[in-house]
């Protein structure tokens, strides 16, 4: 890439910031962040109630504080000096607000100490800022204050929530029920916490994020030394106990790393290394980073990997580990061009899990930081279409709007703080020489945020006393970089084809930018002579090309049967009515009050426990009463009024089966959930059968059933206008007003070997599978793994009718991008 390209894509960023920041200040400022589609500001408690996504909201200009170091990487010094002053004047900090103590950490904390470390190097180089007299730092103490009593627990572990004026146990915090946090929740301290004590001269905050990071170390996994994802905050037991390197634990690693940069103590890096070998022994499946049970980590515990993982290469850079790096930053990248942005999760097959994209960064992080390891301008080229896609896709009249679904395009009305705060950053770092940037970026770390910490830090300003860790030996034989720092002619030779040989092997990972040619003995195809959609989709959802038998037997006249080394294996597929108690029915939420009167009807999701619809002989019918608190997480306030009736209540903060008890025992006689993602809807986003919280529900016995966000606003908005409104809960078959549709017809497919010839001769009893293998040691693998499992079935989610669209349940709707496995920035 010529430095007249770089120039023009680098010119073309600063545009792009210009646009988000600028429609920001404009259109939203002093609100914590901008609604794009709206063009106006997101105030917390005036907007649609988003659950968990909320707690980073605390009324304090969260995207302006957030932005305030991106000012200074981009050369905007007459911005910043702006709006340094604007923080100072209008910020408040005291506000009587429930937030998220990790949101809150990385994007004001570290966002108020990143900014003031810029304005007081401004200030000592003589020119701007001499009227600055540490006011962000005084801030920055202020609000460590307020997230101390976080950690008022027996163990050291902080809550997950604080009330910035109240705390946590006091009685009008709101707050302090929490008993579980995510271990990058608790994990993501130190780099805040130690910069302020040093910078502030007080060491209780790097004491407490120190004793934070003692407990996760103490209760990991001794056997595979591998952590959980979600911890109780009060005795330490993992409440789950999957382990990756994606949302819910992601920064803790990167913390223990950057903690040993930052700070110089040796712990954090053995730490780091310890739970590295792990990492790379386990979860690490170049290209893939999956998730294992911390427990019994050969077990990979789900087939798809989130968004959030996509930081690891460029952990991995930092490690001088660059070759699995550059493999899965290849692998992210090749799914980035299938489908335009990184989805929110895909499966490890690469299609969308979660469609969402939120303009995360981490994408952009990892491709700066191979591009500084290694030089390659190929990594030059994939910042330049991250640039375009943001454009095409993102760019919106009044800043840049999330992707609600990569699959559609549709937006979504939010602008993170993260995009301003990181990917701009990232992105102009990328395409600028260092002259180009006002400060020497090597003289600073960066934290999850992206905020800018001194690494001169362990020097000018020593460890608080007290603040000191014991060093652990190490358990695990160290290897050759364990201690240095690698040299790029050992690990980077100078062969401009070095990466690239890397790369060339996982280039048509996706099957993206070439023909589709199937080779026999690498590929498998699954071929069925049945025109029942049931079995067709559902193999398709996993991954399994199809064909008509015909056209096999057709093309199987030619070259693919004189591969030597190869032979077929013959699977017969039995197709069998389910029984019906494992369909999985839609419902319905129909109005029947005046002015109503059945006409308005809105497909609903079904439930795994409570009362089953389909098995009553009538509908449930009730007024609808909206729960307060609406998220039916807490003690119900107006119980008296939800006697009776049937409870509205928000998805999010607790389980399912959490809030349908605590409305049973308010005398609820119904409860219909409503989605807190804003515009999901059941034409879009397939419905799912709501399931509980592991634990048995045998006592929950009223119905349930769940609205998606647009389908709910609707009878929210029929409430407000009307008041009281009366529906019914029933099966969508039997909906007032509507003839029986055809019934239903779930499918078992049950496979077993047959013998050379068998298959022709009962071909006509049923759909035929025919999968060509290669004659090699997985073949024998696959054998023993089948006889192991010869008594398992697949059954499809996958349901056709003559007259509705094909829908498919899920089996954990507690899994959702927003769930409450981890904060925002973790899905």
């Amino acid at each position: 890439m010529t430095p007249e390209e770089k120039s023009v894509i680098r010119d073309q960023i600063i545009e792009m910031f210009d646009h988000a920041y600028g429609s920001y200040m404009k259109y939203a400022y002093p609100a914590d962040e901008l609604m794009p589609l709206s063009c106006r500001g997101r105030v917390r408690g005036q907007e649609p109630n988003r659950g968990d996504i909320d707690d980073s909201l605390g009324k304090f200009s969260l995207t302006l504080i957030d932005t305030l170091d991106t000012l200074v990487v981009l050369n905007k010094l007459d911005e910043f000096e702006d709006a340094v002053r604007k923080a100072v004047t209008d910020v408040r900090l005291d506000n009587d607000v429930v937030v998220s103590v990790f949101e809150t950490n990385i994007r004001v904390l570290g966002g108020l100490l990143g900014a003031h470390v810029m304005a007081d190097l401004l200030r000592q180089s003589g020119g701007r800022m001499q009227w600055y007299h540490d006011e962000l730092l005084h801030m920055a103490k202020d609000l460590g204050h307020r997230l101390l009593p976080a950690f008022n627990t027996t163990s050291g572990l902080p809550y997950p929530k604080v009330n910035l004026r109240y705390g946590v146990l006091n009685p009008l915090s709101r707050t302090g029920t929490e008993s579980d946090t995510c271990t990058a929740c608790a994990g993501t301290m130190i780099l805040e916490f130690a910069a302020l004590s040093r910078l502030s001269g007080d060491s209780v905050f790097e004491e407490h994020a120190r004793k934070a990071l003692d407990v996760l170390w103490e209760r990991r996994q001794r056997g595979s030394d591998l952590v959980g994802t979600v911890i109780n905050i009060h005795n330490g037991e993992w409440i789950r106990r999957d382990s990756g390197v994606g949302a819910g634990i992601d920064s803790y690693y990167e913390y223990l790393m950057k903690a040993y940069i930052l700070l110089g103590d040796n712990v954090f890096l053995e730490r780091f290394n310890i739970h590295y070998i792990a990492i790379m022994k386990y979860i690490s499946q170049p290209p893939l980073l999956l998730n294992v049970h911390m427990h019994n980590p050969t077990v990979s515990v789900r087939s798809w990997m989130d968004s959030l993982l996509a930081f690891f290469p460029g952990l991995q850079v930092l490690r001088g580990d660059l070759k699995p790096a550059i493999e899965t930053h290849e692998m992210l990248y090749q799914v980035t061009k299938q489908h335009k942005f990184l989805p929110e999760a895909f499966t490890t097959e690469f299609r969308v899990h979660w469609g969402q994209h939120l303009l995360r960064p981490e994408f952009a992080e990892s491709t700066y930081y191979l591009y500084k390891a290694t030089g390659d301008p190929y990594y030059l080229r994939v910042g330049q279409s991250i640039v375009e896609k943001l454009n095409a896709y993102a760019r919106v009249p009044c800043g840049f709007a999330a992707v609600q679904d990569v699959r559609t395009g549709t937006h979504e009305d939010r602008m993170d703080s993260f995009f301003l705060a990181e990917m701009f950053k990232y992105l102009y770092l990328l395409f600028s020489e260092k002259n180009q940037v006002p400060i020497d970026i090597d003289d600073y770390i960066f934290t999850t945020e992206a905020h800018l910490l001194p690494v001169s830090l362990s020097i000018t300003q020593p460890p608080c006393q007290g603040n000191s860790t014991e060093t652990v030996p190490l358990s695990q034989q160290e290897d050759l970089f364990t201690h240095s720092c690698p040299s790029t002619e050992t690990l980077f030779p100078n062969n401009p084809s070095f990466a690239k040989t890397i790369r060339d092997s996982y280039k048509y990972l996706t099957g993206v930018g070439r023909a589709f040619h199937p080779l026999p003995v690498r590929e498998i195809e699954l071929p069925l002579h049945d025109n029942g959609m049931e079995p067709v989709e559902f193999l398709k959802s996993m991954g399994i090309s199809l064909t008509p038998l015909n056209e096999i037997i057709a093309r199987d006249t030619g070259s693919q049967k004189e591969h030597k080394g190869v032979y077929r294996v013959r699977l017969v597929a039995e197709v069998s009515q389910s029984p019906e108690e494992e369909e999985v029915v839609p419902h319905v939420v129909q109005l029947i009050s005046p002015p109503f009167l059945g006409r308005t009807v809105l497909t609903a999701g079904p439930a795994k426990f409570g009362m089953d619809l389909s098995k009553q002989e009538h509908a449930v019918k009730g007024s609808i009463v909206k729960t307060f608190p609406y998220t039916a997480c807490g003690p119900i306030d107006n119980a008296l009024e939800l006697k009776g009736r049937i409870a509205l209540a928000l998805r999010g903060d607790c389980m399912f089966a959490v809030k349908a008890r605590r409305l049973q025992d308010a005398g609820a006689i119904g409860v219909i959930f409503i989605d807190h993602h804003e515009g999901s809807n059941s034409d879009e986003t397939p419905l799912f059968q709501m399931v509980g919280d592991g634990d048995s529900t045998e006592d929950i016995t009223l119905p349930l059933v769940f609205l998606f966000s647009r389908e709910g606003a609707v009878l929210t908005a029929a409430l407000e206008e009307h008041h009281n409104v009366d529906v019914l809960l029933l099966p969508k078959e039997r909906q007032l007003g509507h003839d029986k549709t055809e019934k239903t017809v779930g499918v078992n497919i049950k496979l077993r070997l047959a013998e050379e010839g068998e298959v022709e001769e009962e071909a006509a009893k049923g759909p035929t599978l025919e999968l060509v293998l290669a004659k090699e040691d997985v073949l024998l693998k696959e054998e023993e793994e089948l006889k192991g499992e010869q008594n398992s079935q697949w059954q499809s989610c996958t349901k056709a009718t003559v007259n509705d669209r094909t829908e498919q349940c899920s089996v954990d709707s507690s899994l959702t991008p927003n769930s409450n496995s981890g904060p925002d920035r973790n899905p």
